[in-house]
């Protein structure tokens, strides 16, 4: 399911994973995706944040509150959840055959999904910012 992301994309999946550790989670999640996809501070992501009408800094602060931290505990594994594997479908859908998926494309699958704590804290900028389309 990630073979076709590039290789931003996948420091951005291995950053979220360092991300649920240092939240003592168990998964990945979407905001432990958005969290990853803001720390990489890849171009096509700052773009789309500035079309959203967010402040990166204030996204991030607002994911960390969000996220909280997890019981002190080891875990064997960490899962990805189904919103997660759904954001990455929908950018492999969106993402025409043969080319990479990028992180601008994940950010918009997950800001196109409408559930989920990335999805909420991204709407609350996109519902200030101008309307832009998003990708189905």
């Amino acid at each position: 399911m990630f073979s076709r992301f590039s290789p931003a994309s996948k420091r951005v999946l291995r950053a979220a994973e360092q991300a649920s550790r240092n939240h003592n989670h168990y998964y990945v999640g979407v905001g432990h995706l958005l969290l990853a996809l803001l720390e990489e501070h890849d171009p096509g992501v700052e773009a789309l944040l500035a079309e959203y009408g967010a402040n990166p800094a204030e996204v991030v602060e607002d994911l960390r509150r969000a996220l909280g931290t997890g019981d002190d505990r080891l875990w064997d594994g960490i899962l990805v959840t189904p919103r997660v594997l759904g954001a990455v479908a929908r950018a492999d859908a969106a993402v025409p055959a043969g080319e990479p998926i990028e992180p601008a494309h994940l950010l918009d699958a997950m800001a196109v999904e409408g559930a989920g704590l990335a999805a909420e804290i991204l709407a609350r900028y996109r519902a200030k910012a101008p309307s832009r389309p998003v990708a189905p």
